[in-house]
């Protein structure tokens, strides 16, 4: 449930920010079907994608996480 929760959360800020998933991704290093798994909840992100998504998109893990609202 927690990938699906993190997904969620990546493409609502990624839409919020009126990026594509081709932007995040070359962002992320990596390529867009994989960022588009992300979304999907079908793949985890590793501690440093995290960490740089948090960076990419200016909020914290915690609300990647469903934690929190920022």
């Amino acid at each position: 449930m927690l990938k699906e929760t993190v997904g969620k959360k990546l493409k609502e800020r990624r839409e919020q920010l009126k990026m594509t998933q081709k932007q995040v991704a070359d962002a992320l290093g990596v390529a867009q079907p994989v960022y588009q798994r992300f979304e999907k909840g079908v793949y985890e992100c590793s501690y440093e994608q995290l960490y740089a998504l948090c960076k990419i998109f200016d909020v914290s893990a915690d609300y990647l996480l469903g934690i929190s609202e920022y």
